[in-house]
């Protein structure tokens, strides 16, 4: 474990009766690293958000929170966390001084440090001027700052946060991204999001979960290297020669007809061919009209892995020691919950 590491998950497992909803889950997210947490609907990704906010305990494996258990000692480690459910927990008949006032008694900020606490989390989230404003009058932009500011008041280690920016307008979204940044200045993020743009736009890491596997976990950097190495060309023909002519050109590695008459030509990324088929196109008369790079996007990329046919374990036999009973903190109220 890494000494800047403020989340640790190390061998996660979580049953649901039979169901493996999260399947030897390890990785750490660093000081002031912005982690975008991906993965659709069931894939385990709101099971696991929940065991590191401490509310669902994990059928095996631990979480560790700026080092200290978070089953071992719960308390001590919640004290390290903040947490912005997507539905943010506001008490929208209070103003925003009256409600912050509540989160730092409640996260028992001494009575003498409440008062710095609430002003640094109004000025971080730009709430300054609003502070006798009943929530229910603000915005749903405005809103969601008050959601982080409760969920920073105490200065954590950790900030997690579930779609920060959903039913946001574009300003409001752009503000909010703006202030995640700042927040992991001071903070670790983790950002649960289904925007992927929001993720290449705001997180220094993404981690794609699917079906309770941990499928891909890259920094952005490594990623954007990957979407622009573009290795496939768009190639449009009036008069398009057998496919068998195309995969000859050298460098071609496959050819593939779509719906609307291009050709999608994959290759090999140290032969590029685009020369070579306009030297063809012309001394054939095919009719080139269009030859385009296709650029890979970050949705391709989540679309690819998490759409694959891979069969993955989801039974206690994925671990002779794990069991959907391994851990006596399940409870049957839980067996039913969706992943």
């Amino acid at each position: 474990m890494s000494k800047d590491s403020l989340i640790t998950v190390e061998n996660l497992y979580r049953y649901y009766g039979e169901l493996c909803a999260v399947h030897d889950l390890s990785f750490e997210v660093r000081r002031g690293e912005v982690l975008g947490f991906l993965g659709p609907n069931g894939a385990g990704k709101s099971t696991t958000m929940r065991i590191i906010g401490g509310s669902l305990a994990p059928s095996g494996g631990r979480v560790l929170i700026n080092g200290i258990d978070i089953l071992d000692q719960p308390t001590l480690a919640k004290a390290e966390l903040g947490y912005l459910p997507e539905t943010p927990p506001l008490y929208r008949d209070l103003t925003v001084d009256e409600y912050l006032a509540y989160c730092a008694r409640i996260n028992r900020i001494a009575r003498a440090q409440q008062r710095g606490a609430i002003d640094s989390a109004k000025e971080r989230c730009g709430l300054t001027d609003v502070g006798r404003r009943l929530i229910a009058n603000l915005s749903k932009g405005f809103q969601q700052r008050v959601g982080i500011a409760q969920a920073i008041i105490h200065s954590p280690a950790v900030v997690l946060l579930d779609e920060p920016t959903v039913g946001l307008d574009p300003i409001q979204i752009r503000e909010i991204r703006t202030l995640i940044r700042e927040v992991a200045n001071e903070h670790s993020v983790v950002l649960s999001t289904h925007i992927l743009p929001e993720v290449q736009s705001v997180c220094d890491r993404v981690q794609i979960i699917n079906r309770g596997r941990l499928v891909l976990n890259e920094t952005i950097g490594e990623m954007r290297a990957k979407l622009q190495a573009a290795t496939t060309l768009l190639v449009a023909l009036r008069t398009a020669p057998p496919i068998t002519e195309l995969e000859s050109i050298h460098g071609v590695q496959s050819v593939e007809s779509l719906e609307d008459g291009r050709l999608r030509v994959a290759y090999d990324i140290d032969h590029d061919p685009s020369d070579a088929i306009v030297e063809q196109a012309v001394a054939n008369g095919w009719g080139l009209h269009e030859l385009t790079p296709e650029r890979m996007t970050l949705e391709q990329v989540f679309v690819d892995i998490t759409c694959a046919d891979t069969v993955l374990p989801h039974d206690s036999d994925a671990n002779p020691n794990l069991g959907p009973n391994s851990n006596p903190n399940l409870n049957p109220a839980q067996a039913g919950e969706a992943a």
